[in-house]
């Protein structure tokens, strides 16, 4: 395996870091470790290994983990059935079994001739033996396919960034291995930024009324579910798209299903009379 030079992330135009994040990256990608990102939903979590990636100029492969995923498929699926049905039907040499198998996403970044970011998301999903049964491939950065008696070896180390939602415990042997950051949820100057990313041309006037709008909103301690930062964008894009003056944004509120998801949370909302003094909602019961 070659030993990469410490490629330094700066961000990318499309995604705002704050100094924690990037020097939790660069200190990821200068140990050659996994970096393990926690944070609310809607913070960016996923959207970090597109930035690293765009940002450094490499490919991007991602793993998403469902609640059925074996870390054996990350690796490599021998395809039998592919096998057995080319030993009945086809004309294939099917005691070349080399063809029949299929590197997982862990396998196609190993193999790659070049330095990739390896995204594996949403860890958490899976059983709880998941991480473990990746530590010694995370660590030696090889494995091995008994069906043809080759071992796979990572020529270059990829970038790994794995999420997680907390809705497991990871065990404590694999967090020892990784780099681990979370990601706070913005504050207002920040979010700033970020909105003004994927709106560059948005009003002050709008952009300050949405803001108070929102951090009020997420105030409320009886919601069970606060409006995120991805739900945030796309209340803006409703605002604008719908011509909402700016002085009715704290008023109306408009369009509050983009922010609240829950029944719970929706049902307090419009069940309740809200007042906003200042940038703090008063609620009272009707």
């Amino acid at each position: 395996m070659k030993s990469d030079g410490f490629d330094q992330f700066k961000g990318s135009p499309d995604y705002v870091t704050s100094e924690p994040l990037r020097n939790a990256v660069n200190v990821a990608i200068a140990l050659g470790r996994p970096l393990l990102i926690r944070g609310e939903p809607g913070t960016g979590k996923t959207l970090l290994s597109h930035s690293i990636a765009s940002g450094l100029g490499k490919k991007l492969i991602t793993w998403n983990i469902k609640s059925t995923t074996k870390a054996q498929e990350g690796l490599y699926v021998y395809d039998t059935v592919q096998r057995l049905n080319d030993s009945r039907f086809g004309d294939r040499d099917v005691s070349d079994i080399k063809q029949y198998i299929k590197l997982g996403k862990l396998g196609q970044a190993f193999a790659s001739p070049e330095q990739l970011v390896l995204l594996i998301d949403e860890i958490d999903k899976a059983d709880i033996e998941f991480p473990n049964d990746l530590l010694n491939e995370l660590d030696e950065m090889s494995f091995y396919i008994p069906e043809t008696n080759e071992t796979i070896t990572a020529i270059h180390r990829p970038i790994t960034v794995i999420t997680s939602n907390a809705e497991k415990e990871l065990p404590d042997a694999f967090l020892r291995r990784c780099i681990f950051h979370y990601i706070e949820f913005p504050d207002s100057e920040l979010m700033e930024e970020i909105i003004q990313v994927h709106f560059p041309n948005i009003k002050n006037s709008l952009l300050g009324e949405a803001l108070k709008t929102f951090y009020s909103l997420r105030q409320i301690d009886e919601f069970r579910k606060k409006p995120s930062t991805s739900e945030l964008i796309d209340w803006i894009r409703a605002l604008i798209a719908g011509g909402i003056p700016h002085e009715n944004i704290s008023k109306e509120i408009p369009f509050i299903g983009t922010l609240l998801k829950k029944e719970t949370d929706y049902d307090y909302f419009v069940n309740n009379h809200m007042t906003r003094i200042g940038d703090t909602f008063i609620i009272r019961r009707r």
